[in-house]
């Protein structure tokens, strides 16, 4: 068992973890999605925004699976990482990742714990590691139905068509700003899609599939988020 803290390199949520697999990258990177930043938020589409927001927030815990691309934009490759994910109210997040290789990443409110299969865990406190929080804090903030965190520190996007919606997101934050400089979600009832843009051209994609909404974790799920 290891206690400490680190620079964890500048990628949301377990992406300073995981290694990946090389794919060629898809030609027409940008999808239909980025049309979400036509439309500001405004006083029409505020209601519906409020309503899905609403809608998210009424789940103390979900579970899923996720597949994440991260595309190179320069080497025209993208790299796949896929697990399983835990969103709780209360404690953070938990991304298990399965393949290529295991491990697992719990984020508290202002730290990290990293557990290995073998079972050696790493804490990682808040300092050195701000913007991997302030990223995974505006996730949860979306998983929660936060929408005062969203417009207090962002340029908030939002369309709404036959059920499904788009959210787009530019950071008002400079720390954030210094990674991602878009954030696109994507859903219905849930989550389906994240993806974030980053300053150099590269971006980041998560397939969200499988949602189920327990009352509670169970208490190996707990024990990820403490040494």
């Amino acid at each position: 068992m290891k206690n400490g803290s680190r620079h964890f390199a500048v990628l949301p949520l377990c992406f300073a973890l995981l290694l990946f697999f090389f794919h060629p990258q898809s030609p027409g990177a940008q999808t239909a999605a980025e049309d979400v930043f036509r439309f500001p938020l405004n006083a029409e589409t505020r209601p519906r925004f409020d309503r899905v927001c609403t809608t998210l927030a009424e789940h103390p815990v979900i579970k899923g699976t996720f597949v994440q691309q991260k595309t190179i934009s320069r080497l025209n490759r993208s790299l796949v990482s896929s697990g399983n994910f835990i969103i709780t109210a209360d404690l953070g997040m938990v991304w298990e990742t399965l393949s290529p290789f295991p491990s697992t990443l719990a984020v508290g409110r202002d730290y990290l714990v990293q557990s290995t299969p073998s079972g050696v865990k790493t804490r990682l406190d808040a300092a050195g590691n701000e913007i991997f929080l302030r990223l995974s804090d505006t996730i949860s903030a979306v998983f929660s139905g936060n929408s005062r965190k969203l417009l207090d520190n962002f340029e908030n996007y939002f369309t709404e068509s036959n059920g499904s919606w788009t959210l787009g997101l530019i950071p008002s934050e400079t720390s954030i700003k210094t990674f991602a400089v878009r954030i696109i979600m994507e859903g219905d009832t849930v989550i389906r899609r994240i993806t974030l843009r980053e300053r150099n051209g590269d971006s980041i994609r998560y397939e969200l599939s499988n949602h189920s909404f327990p009352q509670e974790i169970d208490s190996g799920e707990k024990a990820l988020f403490s040494l």
